[in-house]
């Protein structure tokens, strides 16, 4: 992965920090800052913590997520699918519905471990350990890109954007999930509180959190990543709000196919508000 300020990559496991500098206040936000990983094992690695399990009580999250691939993608075809960031395979299922080949890429070990298991029924989908910055693909390899939950760990995705300009071959599309700064909720926290919203990525994680170290958790600005898209010659196609009723209280009161049915509709109704908590973006490689 690559950060703002910030290289890291993986070897033999573990996630190892080559360049460090401080963060700082900007934009009303705090960027990535005070982490010293210290060689401390990746994230998706660590033995005390299981992103499948994560997504156990997750169901209206993942089908959330599922319309809106399917929505994006509709009735194209395409010919193979790199799964970037993909961890135990989860969307993986999904891609394999519209690519005749899914490769599943992720930084984590353990993730492909889980995967191998989660996949079991899929045999066609390959597995293979890669950094997301430093993609094993040739140029112009595949035809469709899946990056959902990745950027959410990037305060600055340049490098791995222009690799999925790289693999992608002329008219190609990728969809990608960003994690939404701007979403309703925090317009008015910033609002209230009188700040602007950040236009650099903004850490979420608790001051503890920081001052162990570990993996980054940023939202970006829709507009800053719009830019990014732009500047690693990806052209946005279509925008859709995702998640857009993630809160406790609607999630134990809606039941499952009324709350999921209100997301089919927000997610196109909502997306030019930017309203939700996640926005997925189509993006398209000119020819």
């Amino acid at each position: 992965m690559r950060t703002t300020d910030r290289k890291f990559s993986q070897s033999s496991g573990a996630l190892r920090l080559r360049d460090s500098i401080l963060g700082d206040w900007l934009s009303g936000g705090i960027i990535v800052s005070n982490i010293d990983l210290n060689n401390r094992p990746a994230f998706y690695d660590d033995e005390g913590f299981n992103y499948q399990s994560y997504w156990t009580g997750r169901n209206y999250e993942h089908k959330a997520e599922v319309i809106a691939i399917r929505r994006l993608l509709g009735s194209r075809r395409f010919y193979h699918a790199a799964d970037i960031g993909g961890g135990f395979g989860r969307l993986s299922v999904v891609l394999s519905e519209f690519a005749d080949e899914v490769t599943l890429v992720d930084s984590s070990s353990q993730q492909l471990a889980l995967a191998a298991d989660f996949l079991a029924e899929h045999p066609g989908v390959e597995k293979r350990l890669m950094d997301a910055a430093s993609l094993d693909f040739p140029d112009a390899s595949v035809d469709l890109v899946a990056m959902v939950r990745v950027l959410h760990h990037l305060p600055d995705p340049t490098a791995e954007l222009a690799e999925v300009h790289r693999i992608l071959q002329p008219d190609g599309v990728a969809v990608v999930e960003v994690a939404n700064v701007a979403h309703a909720l925090n317009r008015v926290r910033h609002m209230v509180r009188r700040q602007p919203l950040p236009l650099i990525a903004y850490d979420i994680r608790s001051e503890a959190a920081r001052e162990s170290g570990g993996i980054p958790f940023v939202n970006h600005h829709p507009a800053t990543v719009a830019r990014q898209f732009k500047d690693a010659g990806l052209r946005v196609e279509r925008v859709l709000s995702v998640s857009n009723l993630r809160h406790p209280l609607l999630k134990k009161a809606l039941p499952g196919r009324t709350i999921l049915a209100a997301e089919r509709i927000a997610q196109v109704r909502l997306a030019s508000i930017q309203f939700g908590p996640s926005l997925f973006f189509l993006l398209r490689k000119p020819t």
